[in-house]
C-alpha cells in the first residue's frame, strides 16, 4: 500500500496507512488527541476569560544562551513541513539543527534565516516548491526529511537577548523505503572573500547522495558587475578541475546577462525551482554596499554523487581593459543535500559576531 511520501497531485488521491502528526507549542510532543491542552504558555494571559484550548500556548522562549528542542519524535516516517516565524533580529543568532535517528553530529546546522533563504535578516517574500516566506516573515520548507528510528530539531539561542519562536513540524509515521537518503545542510561564509580565492560552499560531503540547493547572500563590496563568477561541482574524486562548471553567477540561478531588466536596474523574481528574489539597495546614509539573496533548487536536476562532492563559486567583476577582476565581497550560503549515514561531521558555527550582519 502507499506509504505517504513523495507527495505530488499524481499520487495526492491514493490512500494509505501513514498516520498524520504534527508538533507545536500547542502539542510539544504530537501525540494524538493532545493538541490545545495547555493551561500556561505565552498566550495565557490573553485566554484567561477562555481558558484550556484557546489558544494558551502558540508560541516559546528560548532564553539567550539556551537549548530549545523544537522536536523529538520516536518512530519511522517523514517530516513534511515545517513553519515559523521569529523577529529577523534573530536570525542569525537562532540556530536550527537536525538529527536523524540517534546520530551524535547533527546532519542540518544553520542559522535559521538562512535555512530559509533569509540571510540578511530583512524581510523578502519568496515564492518555491521547497522554500516559501510569506508575509511577514512566515517561514515555511516542504524538504522530505525521513528517519528510521527517531528526528530531533533543536534550535540553539546563542544571541544575548530572549526570543520568542512560533513553529509547527507536520510529519508522517511510516514506513521509510531502504533507497530514502537523510537531508543535510551547511551553512558557510567568507567575510571579506581573499583576493582571488573562491567561496566554498560545500567540501566535506563523504558518502552516496544527491545535492539539491543552493542558497547565497552575497553583498557586493565594490563597484560595477560582480557576477561573472563560475559555480564548480567535484564529484567522485575530481581533482583540478570539475565534472560541472557553470557560466555566471547569474546564469546559475537562472538569469541571464546582469539581471539587468528594464536596462540600469536589477530585476527580482521569485519561481519554483530558482529565483534572486532579495536586493537591498544602499541608499540610507549608514548602508552598505548592494546585498542579494540568490536560491538554485535542484529538484528536477539533482546533482548525484557516488563518494564525494564539492562545490565552491568564484567572485568576479570587470577591472580596466576588459579584464576581470577577483573581488573581496561578504558571501554566506547554504548547502541541501542527501546522502546515506554516517556523515562527515560540519565544521562549528563561527561565533556570534561573526555570523552577524551588519
Amino acid at each position: 500500500m502507499f506509504n505517504g511520501l513523495g507527495m505530488n497531485l499524481g499520487n495526492l488521491s491514493k490512500l494509505s496507512k501513514a498516520k498524520t502528526r504534527s508538533i507545536s507549542a500547542e502539542n510539544f510532543t504530537g501525540e494524538k488527541g493532545k493538541g490545545g491542552m495547555a493551561a500556561e504558555g505565552t498566550g495565557a494571559h490573553a485566554a484567561r476569560d477562555l481558558g484550556k484550548g484557546w489558544k494558551v500556548s502558540p508560541s516559546v522562549f528560548i532564553k539567550k544562551n539556551s537549548l530549545f528542542t523544537m522536536a523529538h519524535i520516536q518512530d519511522s516516517g517523514a517530516i513534511q513541513h515545517i513553519w515559523l516565524t521569529c523577529h529577523p533580529n534573530h536570525w542569525r543568532t537562532l540556530i536550527i539543527r537536525m538529527y536523524w535517528d540517534g546520530e551524535e553530529h547533527p546532519s542540518v546546522q544553520v542559522p535559521i534565516g538562512d535555512f530559509f533563504c533569509s540571510g540578511w535578516c530583512e524581510r523578502a517574500n519568496l515564492n518555491s516548491l521547497p522554500v516559501a516566506v510569506n508575509p511577514a516573515g512566515g517561514m515555511n520548507c516542504y524538504w522530505e526529511m525521513p528517519f528510521r528510528k527517531s528526528a530531533k530539531i533543536t534550535v540553539e539561542n546563542i544571541g544575548n537577548d530572549d526570543a520568542v519562536l512560533y513553529y509547527q513540524v507536520d510529519y508522517t509515521l511510516t514506513d521509510v523505503p531502504e533507497d530514502a537518503a537523510y537531508f543535510h545542510a551547511h551553512w558557510n561564509r567568507s567575510n571579506p572573500l581573499a583576493y582571488k580565492d573562491v567561496h566554498t560552499i560545500v567540501d566535506h560531503i563523504k558518502g552516496h547522495g544527491h545535492y539539491v540547493g543552493t542558497y547565497l547572500a552575497w553583498q557586493v563590496n565594490s563597484n560595477g558587475w560582480w557576477g561573472e563568477g563560475e559555480i564548480k561541482f567535484y564529484m567522485d574524486g575530481d581533482d583540478e578541475f570539475p565534472t560541472i562548471c557553470g557560466t555566471g553567477t547569474e546564469d546559475y540561478f537562472g538569469g541571464a546577462w546582469n539581471w539587468e531588466q528594464p536596462q540600469g536596474e536589477y530585476c527580482t523574481y521569485s519561481t519554483p525551482y530558482l529565483g534572486m528574489h532579495q536586493l537591498i539597495k544602499p541608499d540610507g546614509l549608514y548602508r552598505s554596499q548592494q546585498r542579494f539573496g540568490m536560491y538554485r533548487w535542484h529538484v528536477m536536476d539533482p546533482i548525484r554523487f557516488e563518494d564525494d562532492l564539492k562545490v565552491t563559486i568564484q567572485a568576479l567583476g570587470w577591472r580596466s581593459e576588459g579584464r576581470y577582476l577577483p573581488l573581496k565581497d561578504d558571501i554566506s550560503s547554504v548547502a541541501f543535500w542527501y546522502q546515506t549515514e554516517p556523515h562527515i561531521p560540519h565544521p562549528d558555527l563561527p561565533g556570534k559576531d561573526e555570523l552577524e550582519v551588519i
